[in-house]
């Protein structure tokens, strides 16, 4: 059984920082690209950046590029989002996803995997 498991979420304080764990089970972690995501009430899931199968590459959102930090684990079949300079607008549900493919994806519908999210909440 597939799984992605998120935490780490909560609440911070603007110029604050969260660290995002996703936790993986039921396929082989170290196969697959790993994305973020996130998703404020009324708005669309939007991509945040990913990690390539080897952690190698990462690429973001022009948003978080600077402040956000994606990093994983194959030994542990864990992914990381570290999240700095946090701003009241970076508050959302977190997901991680999981795609096996190549070259960087940033639709939703592109990964294979969802996870279950994260609030990270930001005040100002």
């Amino acid at each position: 059984q597939v799984q992605l498991q998120a935490s780490g979420g909560g609440l911070a304080q603007t110029g604050g920082s969260l660290r995002l764990s996703c936790v993986a089970s039921g396929f082989t972690f170290s196969s697959y690209a790993i994305g973020w995501f996130r998703q404020a009430p009324g708005k669309e899931r939007e991509f945040v950046g990913a990690i390539a199968w080897n952690g190698g590459s990462t690429y973001y959102e022009g948003s978080v590029k600077g402040r956000f930090t994606i990093s994983r684990d194959n030994g542990k079949n864990t992914a990381y989002l570290q999240m700095n300079a946090l701003k009241p607008d970076d508050t959302a549900v977190y997901y991680c996803a999981a795609r096996r493919g190549t070259g960087w994806a940033t639709r939703a519908y592109d990964y294979d995997f969802y996870g279950q999210g994260t609030q990270v909440t930001v005040s100002s």
